[in-house]
């Protein structure tokens, strides 16, 4: 709000020193520059979105291992996998937003197109890794049709996806750290950062099927990112931490 009202003050300086011609100028230069920070703006609040997504498609990814891990009906399998292709199709929906502010954006997109490339390889890496798990558990539905009760994995196997996973956790790490610094560059506030993943992991377990003790732990999760947001100056997030410390009770 100061950048503004500095920037208001030097462009009423700047028109008093300046001529009828240099004024007009003045003030093509000027509206060039309020269309440069509007777009600028619409940029740091897709990249929030996208932060949102992230840790929901991560809650989400942990969701479903538990699940394989410890076994689940097909009922509620199916019902999960159902919740999970349809957070996919909105996070693509999310990225495809992205790139279309990004392209109305002059001299910024460059600056992201990487950021975007390596969020839809993200993406898609997950949907196959969805298909392909879905196809799994159609081959052993098949073969029974009254119960899942457990996909066992021999341990070469658990070893080679246990691997994948962690080179994945640390991809997305490196796409969040990448994000909060480019949100920062954007002048985001931590404490809206903070806050909106308290929303991400909260949706993430009010939408996932989760064993209850996994829910309690994901509601705790939630509020400690809202109180950094509240110890950050993000008065809202009081409400949230009541509502959470009443969930993990």
């Amino acid at each position: 709000m100061i950048k503004k009202l500095v920037f208001v003050l030097l462009v009423g300086i700047l028109f008093m020193s300046c001529g009828g011609g240099e004024n007009e100028k003045m003030k093509v230069a000027i509206d060039s520059l309020t269309r440069a920070l509007e777009e600028s703006h619409e940029v740091a609040n897709t990249l929030q979105q996208v932060g949102v997504m992230m840790d929901s498609i991560d809650a989400n990814r942990q969701a479903l291992r538990l699940g394989m891990v410890e076994g689940t009906s097909y009922t509620d399998y199916q019902a999960r996998m159902n919740d999970i292709n349809n957070y996919v199709k909105d996070s693509q929906k999310k990225i495809e937003d992205l790139e279309n502010a990004l392209k109305k954006s002059r001299g910024t997109s460059n600056a992201f197109s990487a950021t975007i490339k390596k969020l839809k390889a993200d993406l898609e890496s997950r949907n196959k890794e969805i298909l392909e798990l879905q196809a799994q558990v159609d081959k052993y539905r098949n073969e029974n049709q009254n119960l899942i009760q457990t996909v066992t994995l021999q341990e070469a196997e658990l070893g080679d996806k246990e691997a994948k996973i962690i080179q994945k956790e640390q991809e997305l790490a490196l796409i969040e750290a990448r994000i909060q610094e480019l949100m920062i560059q954007s002048k985001m506030s931590e404490g809206d950062s903070y806050y909106a993943r308290g929303e991400a992991i909260e949706e993430a377990a009010n939408r996932t099927k989760l064993a209850p003790r996994k829910k309690k732990e994901t509601y705790q999760e939630a509020l400690e990112m809202y109180k950094k947001a509240l110890s950050l100056g993000v008065a809202k997030a009081q409400a949230k931490i009541t509502e959470m410390e009443d969930k993990v009770k």
